[in-house]
Parts: structure tokens; C-alpha cells; sequence
């Protein structure tokens, strides 16, 4: 089973908002924090095809750089939530 990887970044409250719902999940994951400059994400740029964060990749589930933390939000309780 492979753990699901957040790219983050210190002080992004979208980040906090996937955070929160890891946590209220109970979920490990790895968390990989991005540079502050967008120019210098090429992490997330790679998986994800934009620079902005915060991004999921969930190998297991076939999920390879989603952005936006409303969908990884939703996305995460669907999956991992009670209703999953």
C-alpha cells in the first residue's frame, strides 16, 4: 500500500484545509513542502502540470498530481471517508 503525497506549502490555508481533513481521516501521508517562488516548483509542476499547491498524488488510487484542495478535500472523503 503506498502512502499518499501532499505538496505543501508553510502557511497556505488551502494546504491547512487538506491537512484538517487528513487528520480527521486518521490518513498517513508524505508531505513534501514546495518553494515559496512558483518558479521553483518543479516538483509539483512535474506531477501536476501547474505550480500552484496544494496537490495530491495517490498512486494507489490512480491519482497522479490533483490540484485544487475543494476537490482533494472531496476527493479524500470519498475515497477514505465514512462513505467510502
Amino acid at each position: 500500500m503506498s502512502t499518499p503525497v501532499l505538496y505543501e506549502l508553510e502557511g497556505c490555508p488551502y494546504c491547512a484545509k487538506v491537512r484538517n481533513k487528513l487528520a480527521e481521516l486518521d490518513l498517513e501521508y508524505e508531505s513534501r513542502k514546495v518553494p515559496r517562488s512558483h518558479s521553483e516548483r518543479t516538483d509539483v509542476k512535474e506531477v501536476s502540470g501547474q505550480t500552484g499547491v496544494p496537490v495530491l498524488v495517490d498512486e494507489e488510487h490512480d491519482v497522479h498530481g490533483m490540484p485544487e484542495s475543494d476537490d482533494i478535500v472531496a476527493y479524500l472523503e470519498e475515497t477514505y471517508g465514512s462513505a467510502s
